[in-house]
């Protein structure tokens, strides 16, 4: 495979007046598990169906495995794409799923696929329509893994899912990731980011249709630092600077910051009795989909 998985060069997508993705350009590289994060409304579905060959961009490019996904049988032969909505005929079971999948799937695993069945309790004799919703995201996820596709997206693939559940999926995939002969890119969005970043090599940040971070999860949230603590004092530490987001509770006040934070800054924090503390992906996510971010440059700069 080639060391890019997927390529984006100013991809947007419009919906009447509506953008629901704006000028995205970046790469995947091949071989990781990248997250997709990002607020509900954030464009996320929309680039997943890009990715897929399912829809194509107003505007910009699109390159899976080297090639526009759209229409493209053979790139589209080498994409799993799991919705949390996937939908199937009312009279569909178990074993119709799994006659129907290795027809869609070159390298498909039927041995694999055996085994995740097992791990999810799968019942074999109730409809589709009528199993509980973890069960329908454990049947998803018995379709991505098993298909054995170059490039897999799971659209929240833990909806419903039980703890054990949630833990048998992250097993099963780094599993899956290192037994495979080839590299295979997985690409899953999710709200889970605690549960899930150790997981997550990559990393995509949408809001409002842009792509406001990217990059392994390290460097992404090496770029942040919080300010959290008296009011007064956060906003005297803040100093003029402009916040990614801010949250007030009472007298109390968290400012997020992009990038380092300054030289002396954790000396000055110490003695005003403010914590300055690093941002885990969770927080940063929930700070650059903040809709009071404005409201938080507004007060430090007040």
């Amino acid at each position: 495979m080639s060391p890019t998985a997927i390529r984006l060069a100013g991809v947007s997508r419009r919906f009447g007046r509506t953008f629901a993705l704006d000028g995205v350009t970046v790469d995947v590289p091949s071989g990781v598990v990248c997250g997709l994060l990002g607020r509900n409304g954030a464009g996320k579905t929309t680039l997943m169906s890009i990715l897929a060959g399912h829809d194509r961009p107003s505007t910009g490019t699109v390159q899976v495995l080297g090639r526009d996904p759209f229409e493209h049988s053979a790139v589209m032969g080498s994409i799993s794409l799991i919705r949390d909505n996937q939908r199937y005929p009312d009279d569909f079971r178990l074993k119709h799923v799994l006659r129907i999948a290795p027809r869609f799937h070159e390298r498909w695993d039927a041995d694999l696929a055996a085994a995740l069945v097992d791990d999810f309790r799968l019942p074999a004799r109730t409809t589709i329509k009528k199993m509980s919703r973890g069960q329908q995201s454990g049947l998803g996820i018995v379709i991505g893994l098993a298909s054995k596709a170059p490039v897999t997206i799971f659209d929240e693939p833990y909806l419903g899912l039980d703890a054990t559940a949630r833990r048998i999926f992250a097993d099963r995939l780094l599993a899956s990731r290192f037994d495979d002969a080839d590299e295979r890119t997985i690409v899953l969005s999710t709200h889970l980011i605690d549960e899930m970043e150790q997981l997550l090599d990559h990393v995509l940040v949408l809001d409002a249709g842009r792509l406001v971070r990217s990059g392994t999860t390290d460097e992404v949230t090496a770029g942040a630092h919080a300010l959290n603590g008296p009011a007064d004092a956060v906003l005297r530490l803040a100093g003029g600077r402009e916040p990614i987001s801010s949250h007030r509770v009472g007298g109390l006040l968290s400012l997020v910051f992009a990038g380092a934070a300054p030289a002396g800054l954790a000396a000055e924090a110490r003695t005003a009795g403010v914590e300055l503390a690093p941002v885990g992906l969770q927080d940063l996510v929930a700070a650059l989909g903040d809709g009071r971010s404005q409201d938080g440059r507004q007060e430090a700069a007040a």
